[in-house]
Parts: structure tokens; C-alpha cells; sequence
């Protein structure tokens, strides 16, 4: 059995500002540009059964850059989808409704985007690792996407409820390995940089 690789974009305008950042579809920065690069030793030395991608262009140029070829994008890797929340910060939130938190109170929908809940997004991670279950069976998966998906996706991975994404804090321009002890995931790696 492969491990589970999760490569977080590098940095955009609004991520390193702390705009929720959902289907707003951003370039890297300069900066995510270098992180993005700064991953391709960590992976150079691997061979993948399967590499997926949010279709959302910071996470395939980040593919790009990383040295990835061949592949494949996945509807299913796309951010949480912030509705009315997209492109404010937490604090700006929090000027309205103090104490808000997106893994407990959710978003309000949007005019244009319908907002998810945490539980809809683990939904989504699910299908994702159901899709590669097949793949990790012939060895390493890697999947490039963002920052509250993979952290979701970690959480369903290990068995916990989509909102104990809380608990795992991930940086941008990030590789995280999950791996297996005893038949059951684990997190054996996380926001690592060369």
C-alpha cells in the first residue's frame, strides 16, 4: 500500500492577505511560484501511481512548477466553496459576527456561490479517496490542492468528522505524507519544505 501524498498551492495575493480564497480562480505570486519549484526535489525521487489536481489554476501551475507531468484534474480537489464569505478575511468576519468560525458556524451563501458546509466538503474529500483507493493499492498518490480541502481530506482519511480539518494547520507551498501504522492512516509527515 502507497502513501498519500497532499501538496498545498503556493502563495497567492489572498492567501497571504487571509482572503478566503474558494472558486476565485488566482495566479501564484512570485513567492508561491519559488514554493511551488522549492517542491519538486521532495518529489523527484518518487514514482506515482496517480497525481491529481484541483482544476483551480494556482494548484496546476503549482503542479506545473513542482515537476508533475501527466496529471490528472479532479472536480472534487476544488476549495471549499465560501459563499458570501469569499474574499474576506476572519477578521473582517468577525466585526459582525464575533467568535465566527468556518468549521463550526459554516458560510452564508453568496449571490453567486452557493457556500458549502464543512460536512458538503467532506463529502467531496470522500469521493476523492474513494477514487484512489484503487491507485494507492499500486503505490504513491499525490494530490495538489488547497488549504481547507486537503485539511478536510485529512480528516476523512483518518476516520474524524470533515470539522476536525480544524486541527491540522497547513501552509502554503507545503508537501504532507499519510502513510499507514498497523493497517490504519496516519499522518507521518505534515507541512514539510525542503
Amino acid at each position: 500500500m502507497g502513501d498519500l501524498l497532499l501538496a498545498r498551492h503556493g502563495e497567492t495575493e489572498w492567501s497571504r492577505s487571509g482572503r478566503h480564497t474558494g472558486r476565485t480562480d488566482l495566479p501564484l505570486t512570485p513567492a508561491g511560484e519559488e514554493q511551488a519549484r522549492s517542491l519538486a526535489p521532495l518529489l523527484a525521487d518518487r514514482r506515482f501511481a496517480l497525481v491529481l489536481s484541483s482544476p483551480l489554476l494556482r494548484a496546476r501551475r503549482t503542479a506545473e512548477l513542482a515537476g508533475l507531468t501527466g496529471f490528472e484534474t479532479d472536480p472534487g480537489l476544488r476549495e471549499w466553496d465560501y459563499g458570501g464569505y469569499e474574499g474576506v478575511t476572519t477578521a473582517e468576519i468577525r466585526r459582525t459576527r464575533p467568535g465566527w468560525d468556518l468549521w463550526t458556524d459554516g458560510v452564508p451563501p453568496g449571490p453567486e456561490l452557493p457556500g458549502e458546509s464543512p460536512e458538503q466538503v467532506g463529502e467531496r474529500a470522500d469521493r476523492v479517496l474513494a477514487r484512489v483507493t484503487g491507485a494507492l493499492e499500486q503505490g504513491d498518490v499525490l494530490l495538489v490542492a488547497h488549504g481547507h480541502l486537503l485539511r478536510v481530506l485529512t480528516a476523512r482519511r483518518l476516520g474524524l468528522p470533515a470539522r476536525e480539518g480544524r486541527l491540522f494547520r497547513l501552509e502554503t507551498g507545503t508537501l504532507c505524507r499519510l502513510s499507514l501504522e498497523h493497517g490504519r492512516p496516519v499522518i507521518e509527515e505534515w507541512n514539510i519544505r525542503p
